[in-house]
């Protein structure tokens, strides 16, 4: 009787579906970069993330921002360094979910209001912990992680390796325009 029962709650183990995250693929006209989202700890900022890249709102965007040694950043204008419009709403600030600002991970890019976040994010080229929750203040509010790299780690380097200047009122910007091509979901 204990062989059944054990053998029943295998079967049932084995029949439950593992709780897969979404997976995205950022193209750039530097190379792809996979993204594992954390829709459990940022529901929010992945549902708003996805909601933008099913619509195709990022395709001609561009990573117009790259820092070296801290990060890069994109997703909200286009070569001329003009907003893409219209956009979302946004959203609530997630950074006090537990993720960290480590290597790799991607996080919503603000103003210095905490709830300010819509479309652009950036990906951490080194662990940044000053942009970690520290409390409830504007300046301690820091910026919600959503997900990290798994793929494509040596293109978000490359990026972040490039060559930058000013162009129009905006410094940092790289030499050579980095392109997002599209984001794109990866099939389960």
């Amino acid at each position: 009787m204990k062989r059944v029962v054990c053998l029943f709650l295998l079967l049932c183990v084995a029949a439950v579906p593992a709780l897969a995250k979404e997976v995205v693929v950022i193209e750039t006209s530097k190379g792809a970069i996979t993204v594992e989202l954390d829709d459990v700890k940022a529901p929010i900022s992945v549902k708003n993330f996805l909601a933008y890249a099913d619509e195709g709102y990022y395709k001609g965007t561009i990573f117009h921002r790259v820092i070296k040694n801290f990060m890069i950043q994109g997703g909200g204008l286009n070569d001329e360094l003009q907003p893409k419009s219209p956009g979302k709403p946004p959203i609530k600030n997630e950074a006090a979910n537990g993720l960290k600002n480590t290597r790799g991970t991607i996080a919503m890019a603000r103003t210095g209001v905490v709830d300010s976040a819509t479309s652009q994010f950036f990906i951490n080229l080194v662990d940044n912990g000053f942009l970690d929750h520290r409390d409830q203040s504007s300046s301690g509010f820091g910026y919600a992680v959503f997900g990290k790299v798994i793929a494509g780690m040596d293109v978000v380097d490359k990026i972040g390796a490039a060559p930058t200047g000013m162009k129009n009122r905006f410094s940092d910007v790289p030499v050579e325009t980095v392109v997002i091509k599209e984001v794109r979901r990866v099939k389960k």
